[in-house]
């Protein structure tokens, strides 16, 4: 988001939900006067972020005299009738909810901006809707305070200062919903949350009332809700004439949660989504296994940073107090817990309410909304939703599916269109050594600004990768410089110790042929080539000389390789996971964590046993290469700062690691040359 799942690139730039190769142009002439010209070269060339380029714009009139839209190669294409600015509507509205976030006692409304062909209209010819909801269609404040990471952990951190913001105004700029798409003939609707934009309320930072936003922009499309001519007015405005009450919605980031966050109210209407790199659970955003751990790239912010981020509102100084002062402050910062605060802002116990086709995508390399926020609530739909499916990438903080099959995705849910999408195998994986191949000239996705080729994905029956089963691995004496991982326990290991010192990175200790700041373990070098798909899962038995400590721990490949992919990945990272000791007792596997125990200080010099999962992957590791896992206690990027000096023990007949491989244990052996 802004920060957060969005974060300020994303915020600045146009709402970031529809992302594959936006005309810069045409979303001024949007937001300006849409010049006629813009419309319908967007129409023609660049239909913008997850809008497919395609041919010139051609009439919507069939053989029967009636507009219509038009289909071909299982895609909505341009209509000259549509893209016709002459005939273009724009209405700006509030539509009223059935909450009070900022507790004047009046109902906020949600202020709603829409555009639209009118040559549909004119027609009769009523069309589907997709939609925007976002706190970043207002302006954002870039320069909100993060807190102060060099603490001592479990102390009350420092307080965190709070500059002047910039005074509301109704005349602000507001970026512009899904316009790309008006040409093929959808209805672009854009909703800004509360709090932010012109909206009343205040932002509430992914609760319940973020989650029902949204919908009742969805209800009123559906004539189930009000929507008003003006903030206080009683002239009541209607979708009923051109609206045919279908609306799908996508976007990256925070702007891909909240199709999430309308999808899992069960608003009807709402027939499909692409949500791209959304953060699913706040917890798992700021937090990780109850250590406060910050989104990659964004050290030190926390939900009260994200607030001030995105509030662009009216009410400031009484939300405030009643939210990021108040509210807020249930967040915990001193001890990471998962509490109730953090329960309330978790989309995945709510996805048995989803009704729509949902289409999951994220990049395996997104250090800031990480993949585990998309997986997760894979996990926890694929059984009960048939139409779900899943695009994994390489990629880093926003990947997107290929453009062809985010229109025809739109195509068939909202248009009818039987082009086979619903049944391609469930899950598109991007594999790591796949050969990049540019599409063809003239196909969907073809150009776009600033868009490099992606590989195709591969197709699946599910993720993780059907064939990919644990295989476990145990570390042997000697990580200070390199220790072994085996197949088997050898015994009698004894203990090996780390200290902690946040100011050698992780890449640093990765590369150095020893350390005292790490414990590094890898497997011999590889024969052949072996898969990961999946969770790699950690099971630890460990001392710390303090109360508390941080433990980071992470599955690399040797030789180290530190340039950047991703958002704030390096090619040598595999993947990682942050967890406290503390909270032992909770850490007893794989699952999801929900645990209401609170940590506890552990006793110095006693050992523990932990189990926890790191991110998700799917890797293909070379030959030539190490496996290797490498366990440190503060990690520089991610986690709070302590003075150096703690030290970890690690007792490694009670430690082992299990690896996600495709092909299994026999796999394994195969690649490591072993009968």
């Amino acid at each position: 988001m802004t920060l957060d799942h969005s974060r300020r690139a994303f915020a600045t730039a146009f709402a970031t939900a529809f992302a594959t190769a936006f005309a810069t142009a045409f979303a001024t002439a949007f937001a300006t006067a849409f010049a006629a010209s813009s419309i319908f070269a967007g129409a023609a060339v660049a239909q913008g972020r997850g809008g497919p380029a395609g041919p010139p714009p051609v009439s919507g009139i069939g053989a029967n005299g009636k507009l219509g839209a038009v289909v071909r190669d299982g895609m909505m294409q341009p209509v000259l009738e549509f893209a016709d600015t002459t005939q273009l509507i724009r209405q700006s509205l509030w539509v009223e909810t059935n909450f009070d976030s900022d507790r004047d006692g009046k109902l906020d409304r949600v202020h709603v901006q829409v555009a639209r062909p009118g040559a549909a209209e004119k027609a009769g010819f009523k069309i589907p809707t997709l939609m925007l909801s976002s706190p970043y269609i207002g302006p954002t404040n870039a320069d909100s305070p993060v807190w102060d990471v060099n603490q001592e952990l479990g102390a009350p951190p420092p307080l965190r200062s709070v500059p002047a913001f910039r005074p509301f105004s109704d005349t602000m700029r507001l970026k512009s919903g899904p316009v790309q798409w008006i040409a093929r003939g959808f209805a672009a609707v854009a909703v800004e949350n509360a709090g932010t934009g012109l909206s009343t309320g205040c932002p509430t930072v992914g609760d319940s009332i973020e989650n029902v936003t949204p919908k009742f922009a969805i209800d009123w499309l559906n004539g189930r809700a009000k929507g008003y001519t003006t903030l206080e007015g009683n002239v009541e405005v209607s979708a009923a004439s051109w609206s045919n009450g279908k609306v799908g919605m996508t976007g990256t980031s925070y702007e891909g949660t909240m199709p999430l966050a309308a999808a899992v109210t069960g608003v009807k209407g709402l027939e499909a989504i692409i949500p791209i790199s959304p953060n699913t659970s706040q917890y798992r955003y700021y937090r990780s296994y109850g250590l406060v751990r910050s989104p990659g790239g964004y050290i030190g912010e926390d939900v009260q940073a994200l607030y001030d981020f995105v509030h662009s509102g009216r009410v400031r100084e009484q939300c405030d107090k009643i939210w990021r002062d108040g509210i807020f402050n249930q967040a915990d910062r001193a001890s990471g817990d998962f509490n109730q605060f953090w329960a309330d802002r978790d989309q995945t116990p709510l996805v048995k309410n989803i009704h729509a086709a949902v289409l999951f995508a994220h990049g395996f390399n997104d250090w800031n909304v990480m993949p585990d926020h998309t997986t997760r609530m894979w996990d926890a739909l694929k059984t009960i939703n048939s139409s779900a499916k899943i695009y994994m990438s390489q990629g880093g903080h926003g990947a997107p599916p290929p453009a062809d099959i985010q229109a025809k995705w739109w195509a068939h849910y909202l248009y009818g269109v039987d082009n086979g999408v619903d049944t391609l195998p469930r899950a598109m994986i991007v594999q790591s050594n796949a050969v990049v191949a540019a599409p063809a000239a003239g196909s969907p996705g073809a150009g776009g600004r600033g868009q490099a080729p992606t590989p195709m994905p591969v197709f699946f029956a599910d993720y993780p990768i059907p064939g990919a089963a644990p295989v476990k691995v145990y570390p042997a004496k000697g990580g200070s410089a390199l220790g072994a991982l085996d197949l088997s326990a050898a015994g009698k290991q004894g203990s090996e110790k780390l200290v902690d010192d946040f100011h050698i990175s992780p890449a640093m200790m990765a590369v150095a042929a020893s350390s005292p700041n790490r414990l590094l373990y890898a497997l011999p070098a590889l024969k052949d080539s072996i898969h990961l798909s999946g969770r790699t899962v950690v099971t630890l038995r460990l001392a710390a000389s303090k109360p508390a400590v941080n433990l980071s721990v992470y599955l690399v490949t040797l030789p180290y390789d530190s340039a950047r992919i991703g958002s704030a990945g390096q090619i040598g990272v595999v993947t990682r996971g942050w967890a406290d000791p503390q909270n032992y007792k909770s850490l007893t596997g794989e699952g999801d964590y929900v645990s209401m125990a609170k940590g506890e200080p552990i006793k110095p010099g006693q050992f523990y046993t932990m189990t926890f999962p790191l991110q998700p992957d799917d890797q293909v590791i070379a030959p030539g290469q190490q496996l290797a896992i490498m366990i440190l206690s503060s990690d520089n990027g991610f986690t709070l700062r302590p003075a150096p000096g703690s030290e970890l023990t690690i007792d490694l007949d009670g430690t082992s690691f299990t690896l996600p491989v495709v092909g299994g244990s026999a796999k394994l052996k195969s690649a490591l040359g072993m009968k």
